[in-house]
């Protein structure tokens, strides 16, 4: 099969560059799993709060506001808080001054999440958070990328990819054939970038564990904002009537099908229940998510520097989400050849030239 460009995995990153790509020639996707988003994207926290990481990411993150609040039905309303104790106080005003959030007082935090325990005396708000519907997003790039004509292929694993005649030639189901390659692989982008005899950049896929519990004391959580413990120690997010629970731990891992680990897990609930009055008893579930991270982790978009028909969209980390619009849109720009709206210095900070 042959297309103008061939993008390897479908997560939110793969998928909303599809629908891009879409707009400037025939585009085919392919999907290792049975389905689309199996892996990171299937396993995310799903909050846009724009102010959330490092410079360039929160600049690709604002960039990406316009679309999701136009967008009918993608965001919800969520809010954040980070809570702490006396002992965490430098450190916690450095993050709430960073992420532009309002001091509370105890009361206030209480107020909002009456489990907080009798020692948590730092708290912060802010409303500018929403909790992203991964689903209709994802669907809704895929349905724009497939009404241009896009292929969109699932149990397609590529297992070789060689560069013949001034075309990438790609392996999977069938064999594939493009002129501009688009890395979008995840945790395993590395390892195409080696299949195609392109130099990896050091991406590092980090485990992610989740639980959900029943909803704490039987209180009603769907108001609570996501909480988040000093140094994202661990969070806790509002989720169909029950409480999702992360350690937030970061354990570099080979590219898999990840799974949580049950002694991390177990530290991480019990930070969470320092900070709160009611004990975990059960878990309803648990799961873990491999978020994938460049060296610097901030995301790699743009060309490679050998190999111009190679492009990078990769080390979205924790987020891919909250990023994806502003992302698919350079993407396109640059392979386009087309100007972008984003700023000269965000695009050379996020071009893999700067592993140069």
């Amino acid at each position: 099969m042959d297309s103008d460009f061939l993008i390897i995995g479908g997560g939110i990153a793969g998928v909303s560059a599809a629908a891009r790509l879409s707009e400037l020639g025939s585009v085919t996707l392919l999907e290792a799993e049975d389905t689309l988003a199996h892996h990171a994207s299937s396993r995310s926290a799903a909050l846009y709060e724009p102010r959330y990481g490092l410079a360039p990411v929160v600049e690709l993150s604002l960039a990406s506001g316009a679309f999701f609040h136009a967008a009918k039905g993608i965001l919800s309303p969520r809010g954040m808080m980070v809570v702490g104790r006396d002992d965490e106080r430098d450190r916690f005003m450095a993050e709430t001054q960073a992420m532009q959030l309002d001091a509370l007082s105890p009361a206030e935090a209480r107020a909002i999440v009456p489990i907080l325990a009798p020692d948590v005396t730092l708290a912060a708000h802010a409303a500018h958070a929403w909790d992203i519907d991964t689903d209709l997003l994802l669907q809704g790039f895929a349905r724009e990328a497939k009404a241009r004509g896009a292929t969109l292929r699932t149990k397609a694993r590529v297992t070789a990819i060689a560069h013949q005649g001034g075309r990438w030639q790609v392996t999977a189901d069938e064999g594939y054939s493009a002129g501009v390659l688009v890395n979008a692989a995840g945790a395993w982008a590395d390892q195409v970038a080696r299949m195609a005899g392109v130099a990896p950049l050091g991406l590092t896929p980090l485990r992610r564990s989740m639980a959900r519990i029943p909803a704490p004391g039987g209180h009603d959580v769907s108001g609570w904002p996501m909480i988040f413990g000093v140094g994202e120690s661990w969070y806790a997010k509002p989720d169909a009537g029950a409480l999702i629970v992360s350690p937030a731990e970061e354990h570099p891992m080979e590219p898999h099908d990840a799974w949580a680990d049950d002694m991390v897990l177990a530290e991480g609930l019990a930070r969470y229940e320092e900070m709160v009055t009611e004990p975990v008893t059960r878990l309803l579930a648990s799961w873990a998510g491999l978020r994938t991270f460049a060296p610097d982790r901030v995301l790699v978009i743009g060309p490679d520097r050998a190999r111009p028909d190679f492009v990078w969209l990769a080390g979205q980390g924790g987020y891919g989400f909250q990023t994806c619009p502003a992302a698919s849109r350079l993407v396109a720009d640059l392979i386009g050849g087309r100007g972008t709206d984003l700023s000269t210095a965000l695009v050379a900070a996020l071009s893999p030239a700067r592993f140069g």
